[in-house]
Parts: C-alpha cells; structure tokens; sequence
C-alpha cells in the first residue's frame, strides 16, 4: 500500500513478475496471463467461484510460472461490488501481491487495442493486465481479523442505524396522519412516557377514553415521577384532535409493529455497540483515543477499522489521502482554481472524522481554541468548512500518535501545537 508512486509500482513489475489479469464476477471468472513487458504468457482460463476452480487457477498459474520462469505473481481486478472479496481472501493466503485497477481506467484503456468500445471477460482480463504492468493499480490491503471484524460491526451499526431512522420517519408519519397533536405534548416519541403512551393508548379516542388519572397511573408503572399535569394536556388535545379515523384498526397494528420493530433494533444496536468496545480494547493503544474529550466509540471504532495496522503508515498525510482529506489544486496556465479535497479513498473513514469533528467543537476546548484561531488569524484566515477540514487533518495526526507511540492524549499540547502552521496531505 504504501510504494504509492507509479515509478515504484512499475518497478515492482520484474522480469520474474508473472501479471495476471482477473475478470470478475458473481459465479465465473475470467484470467489472462502476461510478461512485464505485456506478452501473452498463456491461453485464457475461464474458472468456477469454487474450491474446485480456485485450485484450477492456482494450477494454471503454477503451471505458466515453471514454463517461463516466472517466481512471483500480481494478480490484478477490477473492484465488482463484493463479488472479489472472496477470491481475494484465496489469493492473499497463496502469497500473491494483489492490485486493484480504477473500472474508470478499465472503460477509457479498452479501446486501445481494437479501437472498439465492445466489452467482453476476455478483452477486460487483458486490459486490467496492462494496466497492472503500467503501474496503474493501488495495492489491496486485506485487514488482519480484528480490524477486519471492527470494519464489519461498523459496518452492522450503519445498518442498524439506517433500520432505526427509517422506522422513527414511519412513526412520525403516522402521527401526523393519525395523531398530529400528540407532537406537542412530547417533542420525541422515543421517550419514555411517549412510548408508553403509543403502547397503551395509541389513538386520541383511546387517550379520551382512558382519561388523564388512568394514563398517569400507567406512566408509573415504568416512570418515577409522571406528570399529571402533562397527562391532562394530553387528554385536552386529544378530544380536539384533526387525525384521520377510517380505517382505524389496522393503523393501530401497523404502529405497534413498528414500535415492535424498534425495540428489537435498539436491543440489537446495544449489543453491537458492546461488541465494538470488546473489539476496539484487543487493539494496542485504541482505548487512548476515547480519552480526547468528543471522541466516541464509533469515531475511535471506524478509524481502526478503516485504517487497518497503523504500523504500515510512515506519515499521517498517507492516512489524510487514505480518507480523501489531501488537497488537490485545479490550475491551468494563467488560471489558479480552487484548492479542494480530493474526497478520494474511503468514504465511511472520511465522514466519520468529519463528524467527529462536529462532535469535538461542541465538547473540547482545546480544538475549540484551535478553530477559532484559523477563523481570526491575520494571515489567510480560514472560512468554518476549511477550517473543519484542517481539524480533520489534525484528529488524523493526534490518532497516529496515539495509537503509533503509545503516547497518552495531551491537552496542553495539543495547545502548544496552536502556533505551528498546519501541515496539509501531499
């Protein structure tokens, strides 16, 4: 990952360098076999996403190797939605540098050979080839288990999370329809007393019929101290409610489904959630990063996992890259463009330090300082979303060296730091 020039990448594609381009897709792959220099090694191979047609791939490659004396293999792929993870799982186990090409480049090379926009499996294995060879690739890093299992539960929470503002929109809809008052007495139905209420009393007849004694009893049951005042208010608007009636009964089922719904992924979210920390606490130095005041465990879980093993870094700017977070300048003679990220690399790594951010300014008075400084200086002073983006570049800075040296999170130094320009990704 980290030879990131094309010099260095073509340097590595030898004389004794076997290239493989690989077409991939959900149930049969496609290979070709090339030299450094782009010669056809072999006929092409069509295999199976099996055991079976895993071993015949290692079979031909094996095969090609002693027959032109090749002692290394690069296998190169387009990156086809997940249908690549498992075989490149097989091939990193069998040894083989594995290299990713942009299907961007795929698209715009293929027309090279043939001066022909036609696609098929075995024109794309070559064209994937060729570009392996030029150097036109990014090394694939295949995260050791526990950052690979962090990568996985961070991934499972953004789903639960999805699941869980899905069903809170559907129940707010169905309040707005059945019960649009009811926003009045409680501003989040997610609380305790209105979700008690959603339970037990759903619909403004029942609130009326129930009366205000018998709701606040019902409160107490799972509350200490219920307001009988706000069960009063409840029942006064409910008498005067505008919401929809027809149609009644199975509305009612509807909404405790998803009141149903909701508690099972809450459950689920809980137990993920502890899962996380278990995972986060097995990776040397991460619990350091809960120290900084605002980081939360799925800032601190979504870094290691995206980030993978800190020690193939030499630079914190190559993290910067990583997320997309590196500056690119748009210039062309006379014209000077704006400087924007590059907003390259991984998504999930690059939002999640930007709201973490968020998060930060609102709880740390030390970045809080720091932003306000970038605001104010006298030379070139920063607009708020610049100024975020170069508080992004300095979490990556202070996680490096938190989880690189071992070091402990300093306030006071981090205050220090405050007079020296910030450094930007190359």
């Amino acid at each position: 990952y980290m030879k990131n020039t094309q010099n260095q990448k073509i340097s590595q594609i030898k004389n004794e360098t076997l290239v493989v381009g690989i077409d991939v897709a959900k149930e049969t792959h496609y290979a070709r076999a090339f030299d450094y220099r782009g010669i056809e090694l072999a006929k092409l191979l069509k295999f199976s996403n099996t055991a079976e047609g895993f071993k015949l791939l290692d079979q031909w490659m094996q095969d090609i190797c002693k027959q032109k004396g090749k002692t290394e293999i690069i296998a190169g792929f387009e990156p086809t939605g997940h249908y690549w993870f498992v075989l490149g799982d097989h091939l990193k186990r069998q040894g083989h540098k594995l290299a990713i090409v942009n299907p961007f480049h795929v698209n715009r090379t293929k027309e090279l050979d043939d001066n022909s926009p036609s696609k098929n499996d075995s024109k794309d294995c070559k064209t994937i080839a060729m570009l392996v060879k030029d150097g036109r690739y990014r090394e694939v890093y295949i995260p050791d288990d526990i950052y690979q299992e962090l990568r996985e539960a961070v991934a499972e929470r953004e789903r639960l999370q999805e699941q869980l503002t899905s069903i809170h929109n559907r129940v707010v809809r169905w309040l707005d329809i059945r019960f649009p008052e009811f926003q009045k007495i409680f501003k989040d139905w997610r609380r305790n007393a209105a979700l008690i209420t959603l339970r037990s009393f759903p619909t403004p007849e029942k609130i009326v019929e129930a009366g205000a004694r018998k709701i606040c009893e019902t409160w107490k049951t799972e509350m200490k101290r219920p307001s009988f005042k706000r069960a009063e208010a409840l029942v006064k608007v409910a008498s005067n409610s505008i919401g929809r009636t027809s149609g009644r009964v199975a509305s009612e089922a509807s909404l405790q489904n998803l009141l149903a719904e909701n508690d099972l992924y809450c459950q689920q979210y809980e137990t993920l959630e502890q899962l996380m920390l278990e995972l986060l606490m097995q990776v040397p130095n991460a619990s350091k990063l809960l120290d900084i005041k605002g980081v939360g465990l799925t800032t601190a879980a979504t870094f290691v996992g995206e980030v993978g093993d800190i020690s193939r870094f030499q630079d914190p700017r190559q993290i910067q890259k990583l997320a997309g977070f590196n500056l690119v300048a748009n210039s062309s003679g006379k014209h000077k463009g704006k400087t924007t990220i590059s907003r390259r690399g991984r998504r999930r790594l690059r939002h999640s330090l930007f709201f973490a951010i968020i998060a930060i300014l609102a709880h740390n008075p030390e970045f809080r300082s720091l932003h306000q400084r970038n605001l104010t200086r006298e030379n070139n002073p920063l607009n708020k979303m610049q100024s975020i983006v170069a508080l992004c570049g300095k979490l990556i800075r202070i996680f490096y060296a938190l989880l690189n040296k071992g070091v402990d999170y300093d306030p006071e130094k981090m205050l220090s730091d405050i007079h020296q320009p910030m450094q930007q990704a190359a």
